[in-house]
């Protein structure tokens, strides 16, 4: 039961391959083998694959199982097109193009694979490439803001060295007015005079100037303090909002171009695996003498052919003749006079009926 259905696999001939010897059987069960769990290694990738992209296990599994028939359906073409004929030169004509196509379904087939078997390796490259994405999405962010905060926080710092400076000139006026008090300095008089009074006033002056500036700055300090805050507070909820993309960055596209990273040759060597395994009865194919199979298959197919290329040779040859003798049974009677009157009489018909549904038309258009 095995056997006849990988038989089938194969593409031959059922019917002439049951008068054919075990061994001939046995070849193309083996060949048939080998296109049916290439299909189930094809249907693994694409459920895989398609499980990486729609993260729904029964759509992965559905579309998977389409590939693998597809797959399945494409090898036995293949390989069931392929026929031993007597010049080597005329079988790598016809097997080039299926080579092609086989290597193109390995590349298919055995990338999905890849990813699988280098995950590991592939998440750690995906975590790098991830965590590069969120420095320069936060430094790309950041820059719609940073030049607005730099501004605002420079103009808190000129209101705060204007308090600065105004403390100074404060603090220089109450030593003006202590000296002069004691006598070290101005008019060098101890005791509170006129000059120490207007120094002080002036000094007071400037400290109410100075606490007014401060309740001010203070105020403007608080506002731009309080914008610098909600800018900032944009900037983490800007980075919170589009974290999430980049922490969903592990698609298909993102996994093989991970892949690409990764050293090439063990990669390569799986693909090749593939590659022996697709093209592998293909190769049988050609590289095996001519069985029992073929014989009979050539037989059956020359059987047909001739007799086709017969009928068609006889069809043109019943037609040449048909031809001739018409043509000459024609000569023979195109000089009777039986022939030219009865001619006479159909045309006078003719033409009288035509006359009379002219008429007829005529008279009806009046």
């Amino acid at each position: 039961m095995l056997k006849q259905f990988f038989i089938i696999c194969s593409g031959a001939d059922t019917d002439i391959l049951k008068e054919c010897s075990v061994g001939e059987q046995n070849k193309y069960a083996g060949i048939g083998a080998t296109v049916f769990f290439t299909a189930v290694m094809a249907t693994i990738a694409a459920s895989y694959a398609l499980y990486t992209v729609f993260d729904n296990l029964f759509s992965a599994i559905f579309f998977g199982l389409i590939w693998g028939l597809l797959i399945f359906n494409l090898d036995r073409y293949i390989v069931s097109t392929i026929k031993k004929r007597d010049s080597v030169l005329d079988e790598l004509i016809q097997a080039t193009p299926r080579i092609f196509l086989a290597i193109i379904i390995a590349v298919v087939i055995s990338k999905p694979l890849e990813l699988k078997i280098f995950e590991k390796e592939i998440n750690q490259v995906l975590l790098e490439q991830k965590n590069d994405l969120t420095l320069a999405n936060q430094n790309q962010i950041a820059q719609q803001y940073n030049p607005k905060i730099a501004e605002l926080q420079n103009n808190i710092a000129n209101l705060q060295n204007e308090v600065t400076t105004k403390e100074a000139e404060v603090n220089a006026l109450y030593d003006t007015y202590i000296s002069e008090a004691e006598g070290t300095a101005g008019t060098q008089l101890l005791g509170k005079g006129p000059v120490y009074k207007e120094k002080r006033e002036k000094h007071d002056a400037a400290l109410a100037e100075l606490n007014q500036l401060k309740t001010d700055n203070a105020q403007k300090i608080s506002t731009l303090e309080t914008e610098i805050a909600s800018l900032q507070n944009t900037y983490t909820s800007d980075v919170e909002n589009s974290q999430p993309i980049i922490d969903n960055f592990d698609g298909l596209m993102a996994r093989v171009n991970a892949l690409g990273a990764l050293p090439w040759l063990p990669s390569f060597f799986i693909f090749l695996l593939f590659l022996a395994i697709e093209t592998s009865p293909i190769f049988a194919k050609l590289l095996s003498p001519k069985g029992e199979f073929d014989f009979r298959l050539e037989d059956q197919e020359t059987t047909v052919k001739t007799w086709t290329t017969q009928k068609v040779n006889e069809r043109q040859l019943l037609l040449k003749t048909d031809n001739d003798i018409n043509n000459k049974v024609y000569n023979d009677i195109a000089d009777e006079e039986e022939v030219i009157a009865y001619k006479h009489k159909k045309a006078r018909e003719l033409m009288q009926l035509q006359a009379d549904a002219f008429f007829k038309n005529q008279k009806g258009a009046l």
